[in-house]
């Protein structure tokens, strides 16, 4: 079968190193996807959903559903939200929900916030079309499947010219026993997300981000990108993830409400080779639906 082998690695690497969270290259634009503290941050009611999907062509491929709701309420002290997501990597199969809450402290040019999710992740492995070698490997007999308990902290720091976040949306460990062995399910992942405004005229405004993603027993991965937003409304920017994947983002704002976004990924020789692209897209909407939400348009 096409690429079987390189599934099957795909499938043991995530057995035996523990699975990795998915990539976001569209985190600026829905931060509350890895960090709660941003939950009801701008003001604003907002909700999205995207699609990515990995390595076009790849056999099993990674690809990622994903959606979230969030609000600000209680004349904007505090902000809760939803996020839903599905990962799935070949024949394993990762769904998650979780429910944030954020506590916000304005300061006098800044916004600080402190937030917490919980939730229930899901895992389940059939491992359907993988031939090993060794038929008796207790890893590779059956499939595994079960619901693990999730819990989540973030910080956010924010103001018009800065957004600055720390979290580890997935505090607890899990792990699975699969006959005499043991492996692990997840391990924790900690975000620094870093973004600045600098206005090079009153229409054309520079966004340069950075995204540092550590976790165990995996090197780190570095996202730095660098948009233009135009009049606050279009955006467009170019990335690199560790300097093996590069790629272009777009985004538009209609009727100050209705957001799009599209991602295009060139992965290269370092990574699985430029045959495999990526693409990742975004639908979201974003309103004032009380009385004391924002009425203008936050950079962050």
């Amino acid at each position: 079968m096409k690429n079987l082998t390189t599934l099957a690695f795909l499938l043991i690497a995530t057995l035996s190193f523990a699975q990795q969270d998915p990539i976001y290259s569209q985190y600026l634009f829905n931060p509350l996807m890895i960090n709660p503290a941003y939950a009801g941050l701008n003001n604003r009611f907002n909700g999205s959903v995207g699609y990515r999907t990995q390595w076009m062509g790849l056999e099993g491929q990674p690809q990622t559903i994903n959606a979230t709701l969030h609000t600000s309420l209680l004349q904007n002290k505090v902000g809760a939200g939803l996020v839903f997501s599905n990962d799935k990597i070949g024949s394993i199969s990762t769904t998650e929900v979780n429910a944030a809450f954020a506590y916000k402290l304005q300061l006098e040019k800044s916004v600080f916030s402190f937030g917490m999710q919980a939730g229930v992740q899901n895992f389940n492995s059939s491992l359907n079309g993988i031939n090993p070698f060794d038929q008796d490997d207790d890893l590779f007999l059956n499939g595994e499947r079960g619901t693990r308990i999730n819990l989540g902290a973030g910080l956010a720091l924010k103001s018009e010219k800065f957004f600055v976040g720390l979290s580890v949306p997935r505090l607890l460990p899990a792990t699975f026993k699969s006959g005499d062995q043991e492996f692990d399910l997840y391990n924790q992942h900690l975000y620094l997300m870093g973004a600045y405004i600098h206005y090079l005229n009153e229409h054309i405004r520079l966004k340069p981000t950075v995204l540092l993603r550590g976790v165990k027993g995996a090197p780190a991965s570095v996202d730095i990108a660098m948009n233009l937003n135009f009049n606050g409304i279009h955006t467009a920017g170019i990335f690199t993830r560790n300097f093996n994947t590069y790629g272009v983002m777009l985004q538009t704002l209609l009727k100050e409400q209705y957001r799009f976004g599209y991602v295009f990924e060139l992965p290269t020789g370092k990574s699985v080779g430029t045959q495999f692209t990526t693409h990742e897209i975004m639908l979201g909407i974003q309103l004032s639906a009380f009385s004391f939400h924002e009425r203008s348009l936050s950079n962050f």
